[in-house]
């Protein structure tokens, strides 16, 4: 028998989407992704981007506070011994990812710690194909899958991932860690600039390292880069290891020159990428139309709809903009109710 929903993803648009859909009485089933070694490296583990983050400051909701004894009581005691211990500063990505679960398995909402691999929109209902060989049919379908953040793939780099590397400025540029320090944006494109804009409100420097000589910017973005004081271009440079211990996380970066091959080491507590993300749509094999980024296309203005009837998108999967928890849970909502409109007009 076809479930009613099916959910990919387990991120804030897929456990918001489910928290929705369940109370709908839909009855929701979410595919939150394998724990396997492939998706940890690659940051497509269950839960999303969030659970690789430390603290969430703007989430609303959550002001800083001491929330162990909230978490003990609210999330699943099995779970809850899994997890870190609470850092005492407000809500931790991690802490989030599992109240919003738990918040959605309350309502009844089922999960199959899976990823899914292939599927097949020419025929309704639709079938899934999960990674453990199971095939599901489904009446309709939520794609929330997300979208990675590109990473240079140095050791040193995974070293100090949330410890002064970052791949969002906007989330964790007001960090202590960053406030009146220097940091350093890799990238040249419109990306990296905005990243580097963004930072000149709490660093006390920013260092834009391009491997070129020119940068990819629109000319507008450009500019602004290169008329910012606390802005300093590193010109043919590129990033050969992270610098740093575990008592201060990142102290600076070896740097290479493109140009004669010598290297130095620059000094900074942090280092943000500005290289741009990839939306997880690889398993979609090509049957939804996607953007000239590679994107799921929403077809419709303010809908989550796609070019396949029954067929929803929410979350970074379809947002290369915003890119925030907070529009992703609201993408979420959006896409289940899309979704049960859906199914009511045709009697399901």
């Amino acid at each position: 028998m076809a479930e009613k929903i099916v959910i990919i993803g387990s991120g804030p648009a897929a456990w918001t989407a489910a928290i929705y859909t369940a109370r709908a009485n839909l009855e929701p089933l979410v595919f939150e992704g394998a724990m396997t070694e492939e998706n940890r490296l690659a940051g497509t583990l269950p839960l999303g981007q969030l659970a690789l983050t430390t603290e969430v400051e703007n989430y609303p909701g959550f002001p800083a506070g001491n929330l162990a004894r909230y978490l003990d009581d609210a999330i699943d005691p099995a779970q809850r011994r899994t997890m870190p211990p609470h850092s005492g500063h407000g809500v931790s990505g991690p802490e989030l990812m599992e109240l919003m679960r738990q918040q959605a398995l309350n309502f009844g909402t089922r999960k199959v710690t899976e990823d899914i691999v292939a599927v097949d929109f020419h025929t309704h209902p639709f079938r899934l194909s999960a990674g453990d060989g199971k095939v599901y049919e489904a009446l309709a379908v939520i794609v929330a899958t997300g979208a990675r953040a590109n990473y240079l793939g140095l050791e040193s780099e995974e070293r100090f991932k949330n410890r002064g590397v970052s791949a969002c400025a906007v989330c964790d540029a007001a960090l202590p860690r960053f406030r009146n320090q220097p940091v350093a944006v890799v990238g040249g494109g419109d990306a990296a600039v905005e990243e580097a804009v963004f930072l000149t409100k709490f660093a006390s420097h920013v260092y834009l390292i391009h491997r070129r000589d020119q940068l990819r910017a629109s000319k507008i973005m450009a500019q602004r880069a290169l008329e910012n004081p606390k802005i300093e271009i590193l010109w043919n440079s590129v990033v050969r290891e992270v610098l740093g211990d575990d008592e201060h996380g990142v102290t600076g970066l070896r740097l290479e020159d493109t140009v004669d091959g010598s290297t130095r080491d620059l000094a900074v507590v942090g280092m943000f990428l500005g290289i741009g993300h990839t939306p997880n749509t690889k398993f979609l094999g090509g049957q939804l139309e996607l953007t000239g980024k590679g994107y799921v296309k929403w077809t419709t203005p303010l809908r989550t709809y796609t070019s396949v009837e029954g067929v929803f998108a929410a979350g970074d999967v379809a947002d290369d903009y915003y890119r925030q928890a907070i529009t992703a849970a609201g993408t979420g909502c959006m896409a289940a109710l899309d979704a049960e409109r859906w199914l009511a007009e045709r009697g399901y």
